[in-house]
């Protein structure tokens, strides 16, 4: 998708020099930045959700509370993965 954009001359030439230090064309540290704005939101309403489940007591998605962080469990499953078992 095309994006047109108002922006300052001087402002753009002070951003495409800040993106050639970063070895990034002006166009693609736009892009980067717009994709982390994007993810940003998404993030955002995921430690909201979280946050809000902590303050209830809930669990996530409607998942029932039975299941509990199993460290030994988390460990042996890891091991198993590099056996390929």
């Amino acid at each position: 998708m095309n994006l047109t954009l108002s922006v300052d001359e001087r402002i753009v030439e002070q951003a495409r020099k800040a993106a050639q230090s970063m070895g990034k064309s002006l166009n693609q540290a736009v892009r980067d930045y717009l994709e982390q704005l994007a993810g940003q939101s998404q993030r955002e309403a995921i430690i909201k959700e979280l946050r809000e489940l902590s303050m209830t007591g809930q669990s996530p998605k409607g998942q029932k509370g039975g299941w509990k962080f199993d460290r030994e469990e988390v460990y042996s499953e890891r091991l198993d993965r590099r056996r390929g078992d």
